[in-house]
């Protein structure tokens, strides 16, 4: 009887061994897989944006934004509206980029959990409106590695009629899941940009929460 219990014990160890090894492999096959399709979209959104230097960002910073948008013939949505571009039947509203992670990803215009599997998604909000918050896979070519932020690191969203906007982290936190409210309105704390992706259990959200910086010191 004791050995019968021995070889069960011996059989449940390593099936449960197997299937984790199992999830290892399906998560690492899923981080490549949405790694290489982000990188693909983001080259194809690249060669449609146009091209800004800080001059003409700095100097659009100072006018009204309506005179930068409307030397673009191909913007026809109003000033204060996120313009979009279409890749592969998918709408983007832009990029995101964090410098010190080394991290470049497009953004898709509507979030749902099959656009994720392709590149980060637009939660809600809108950058004009300074509310938009940004999710995106806990994959390390997603968001996975948000966490290792810092306060004060850039983080930068390119529209997609080329015009960059610069942000500084001010906050690094884990939401639950479920508090769906502190997702959208976060604390007392002024906010313009947010970028959040599950823990690893899936219970949390790691939250980044980001002010625009109304000055380019390049």
């Amino acid at each position: 009887m004791k050995k019968t219990h021995g070889v069960c014990c011996i059989l449940l160890g390593a099936i449960l061994l197997i299937a984790a090894l199992s999830l290892v492999l399906y998560n690492t096959n899923e981080n490549k897989k949405s790694g290489e399709a982000a990188k693909s979209i983001l080259s194809e959104l690249k060669l449609e944006m146009p091209a800004t230097t800080t001059a003409t960002v700095a100097s659009t910073m100072e006018n009204d934004l309506f005179a930068y948008y409307s030397q673009f013939e191909t913007t026809t949505v109003p000033v204060f509206e996120e313009a979009t571009r279409e890749i592969d039947g998918n709408m983007y509203i832009g990029i995101i980029s964090v410098p010190v992670l080394e991290l470049e990803l497009p953004v898709m215009s509507e979030w749902n959990y099959p656009n994720l599997k392709i590149s980060p998604c637009r939660y809600k909000g809108t950058v004009a409106g300074g509310d938009i918050i940004i999710a995106a896979h806990n994959y390390d070519s997603h968001f996975g590695r948000l966490k290792s932020l810092y306060v004060n690191d850039e983080i930068i969203f390119t529209d997609v009629n080329g015009y960059p906007h610069y942000y500084e982290v001010s906050q690094i936190t884990e939401i639950n899941g479920r508090d769906i409210e502190s997702m959208d309105f976060g604390s007392a704390d002024s906010w313009d940009l947010t970028l959040f992706t599950c823990t690893l259990g899936g219970q949390s959200r790691v939250t980044i929460r980001a002010v625009e910086k109304k000055e380019i010191t390049e």
